[in-house]
């Protein structure tokens, strides 16, 4: 079956290189290469992208871009919008430009190859202009260094591992990169939310908080995190999303933004 999005993907087969796989998203209407061993992107990545409130004609970055999971399901759900992302790791960044160019999305997608900590550099002539974005995204980096036991593949440990004081680099990234009233969206653990707060009410307001449950009555395991830099309204906690039912399927709430490409709309 043809893909319901625009974006002309390219539907001739392609071989699987090793040490990677080709994993589907949105029912099968990305296919996106992987590393088999490393970090790889799961259903955070696409309620991440489903919660970017972006319109036709906008423009959208993401910090760690990684394989470009994230940034191609938003590219399906509206492919109107362009999207630029940074990404340190070089085969992460490659993966993610034949990720955009397998799936039609090459003209849509930009893959800048640098370290985030650059991004706001006044000399960094490679990098976009601070305040040219209507939205950001990220999903940042989950454990800090030498409170979990790193992971034996060097990538994934790279991509899951940060020092105390990167979660506010990556904030302030986004902040710097979106113009005034727009959005920044993080997706984080739930235990992290503290922590989020504490640095994101310094820089924006609006903040909506969304909670994602792995079956009702479950404390949350991830919380989807917005704000409007330059706003001054306050805090909204959302009643978020049950992922799984009783019988362990997803809810038809969660299957409509993971199948279907539905965007899940915090504002």
């Amino acid at each position: 079956m043809q893909p319901d999005v625009t974006g002309s993907p390219d539907h001739t087969p392609h071989a699987v290189p090793a040490s990677l796989t080709e994993d589907g998203f949105l029912g099968g209407r990305l296919k996106l290469l992987q590393p088999e061993k490393g970090f790889r992107a799961g259903i955070d990545s696409v309620f991440l992208a489903a919660a970017v409130p972006c319109a036709p004609g906008e423009t959208v970055y993401e910090a760690g871009i990684g394989a470009g999971v994230a940034a191609l399901c938003l590219l399906a759900r509206n492919p109107g919008i362009q999207m630029t992302g940074i990404e340190l790791g070089t085969r992460y960044a490659l993966l993610c430009e034949e990720n955009a160019r397998r799936n039609g999305f090459e003209a849509s997608l930009k893959v800048i190859r640098a370290d985030l900590r650059d991004a706001l550099r006044r000399d960094a002539i490679a990098m976009p202009l601070p305040g040219s974005f209507n939205h950001a995204m990220a999903n940042p980096p989950f454990h800090e260094e030498g409170k979990s036991t790193p992971s034996p593949s060097l990538l994934k440990a790279q991509a899951h591992a940060f020092g105390a004081a990167d979660l506010e680099l990556w904030i302030k990234v986004l902040h710097g990169m979106v113009h005034l009233r727009g959005t920044v969206t993080l997706v984080h653990k739930a235990e992290a939310l503290g922590k989020l707060l504490d640095l994101m009410q310094e820089r924006f307001g609006d903040i909506r908080v969304a909670p994602l449950h792995p079956r009702q009555g479950a404390p949350a395991t991830r919380v989807i995190v917005q704000g409007v830099k330059g706003s001054k309204a306050p805090l909204q906690l959302l009643q978020g999303m049950v992922l799984h039912d009783a019988s362990g399927r997803f809810t038809p709430e969660a299957e409509a933004v993971l199948r279907d490409g539905a965007p899940w709309r915090l504002r």
